[in-house]
């Protein structure tokens, strides 16, 4: 339970809100290999199919009636201009069976051109969906941005897997594009913003994991 909703972490990185019919995620950042490449950094040019197409199965998997982007959905201003066209008819053909809200993001304040609807954040039941989290604020709120990671040593080796962080009024959200990277769970700047006590929470064989942060 969070804010009162029953809310259930995934272990792909969204979130699932059964009473709503909902799936969040967050910081697609679609087009982000194309930006690099444009600055002369040569990647794979496929991150935005490939996140697209996770989006999909996993609101196929939940029949999800709508998705919420949190922020940071695009790499950067224009990368809804330069998504490429099998991107983009994954996009619409989700958005013609889905309920689609964009919530902006630092990466990409404006979102022109790609369906759905386009806000700053809003307040569901009781609870405000943002980029970023709002530090010394109390009301519960659902967020991304910090790209969270948990880095766990086990049996002599050490393995980072994408996590979710939690306090009694904040819930940050893991960044679900496929090169979106992360920030280590417990690094200050996430700490800063959510407040303590917090703890990592990641969804594995069925069940959710819950490392409290120091």
């Amino acid at each position: 339970m969070f804010g009162g909703a029953r809310l259930h972490p995934l272990s792909e990185g969204a979130l699932w809100w059964p009473a709503r019919g909902a799936l969040l995620v967050a910081d697609l950042h679609l087009e982000k290999a194309s930006a690099y490449a444009r600055r002369g950094q040569m990647l794979p040019p496929y991150d935005s199919i490939e996140t697209l197409r996770r989006l999909a199965a996993v609101a196929d998997a939940t029949g999800a009636r709508a998705v919420w982007c949190l922020g940071d959905s695009y790499h950067d201003a224009s990368g809804t201009a330069r998504l490429d066209p099998a991107a983009r008819a994954l996009l619409e053909q989700m958005q013609s069976r889905l309920e689609w809200t964009w919530i902006v993001g630092n990466h990409d304040p404006a979102i022109v051109g790609v369906g759905g609807r386009v806000l700053a954040e809003v307040r569901i039941d009781g609870i405000t969906l943002r980029h970023e989290a709002c530090a010394g604020a109390y009301e519960p709120e659902i967020s991304g941005h910090f790209h969270p990671k948990l880095r766990i040593a086990t049996r002599g080796r050490s393995v980072a897997r994408r996590c979710f962080v939690m306090t009694a009024c904040k819930l940050v959200l893991p960044a679900f594009g496929a090169l979106a990277g992360g920030l280590d769970a417990a690094d200050p700047a996430i700490a800063r913003a959510v407040g303590r006590p917090a703890a990592a929470v990641v969804p594995a064989l069925g069940r959710l994991l819950h490392f409290q942060l120091a």
